[in-house]
């Protein structure tokens, strides 16, 4: 399966959270914009570049009516010291059988390396925008917000 597009609906899905709480996209929904990212690897030199520049840009997302939430298929007790040590103000999800990526279609490079991928799901389910680049960190988080204050000032 190829990566979801924009224009198709977000699958729901139910994870793990870092404290071990299950944490459901389509409670989001309604409510808030989502933005939700698949990286590779927790403590890794870009996606700790990337999860710090979420978190540097948190407040925006938030003010924009968004919530940040970052998957990959390390493991709760990972997540839990990851987030603490970089003082990660947003949500991140075990997707230990890496089934949430292979639905969303955020394939791994080679084979080997999980993708890094950026989706923004509006409030209605519908992805608005997506991003997959494994070098271009700040594209993630500069054209995702974009796309957040577009969705909030058109509503």
């Amino acid at each position: 399966m190829g990566t979801l597009q924009v224009g198709d609906k977000a699958p729901d899905f139910t994870l793990p959270n870092q404290a071990g709480e299950p944490v459901t996209l389509s409670d989001f929904l309604g409510e808030k914009v989502v933005v939700l990212y698949f990286y590779p690897k927790d403590n890794t030199r870009g996606c700790t570049a990337e999860a710090c520049s979420f978190r540097d840009s948190y407040e925006s997302f938030t003010d924009a009516g968004a919530e940040v939430i970052g998957v990959s298929s390390d493991s709760v007790a990972s997540h839990e010291k990851f987030a603490g040590q970089h003082e990660l103000p947003f949500t991140l999800l075990s997707d230990a059988g890496r089934a949430v990526r292979k639905q969303y279609g955020a394939a791994t490079l080679g084979g080997v390396v999980p993708g890094r991928i950026t989706f923004v799901i509006d409030r209605d389910g519908v992805i608005r925008h997506a991003f997959s680049s494994m070098m271009n960190i700040g594209g993630h988080i500069d054209d995702a917000l974009v796309v957040v204050k577009e969705l909030q000032a058109a509503q």
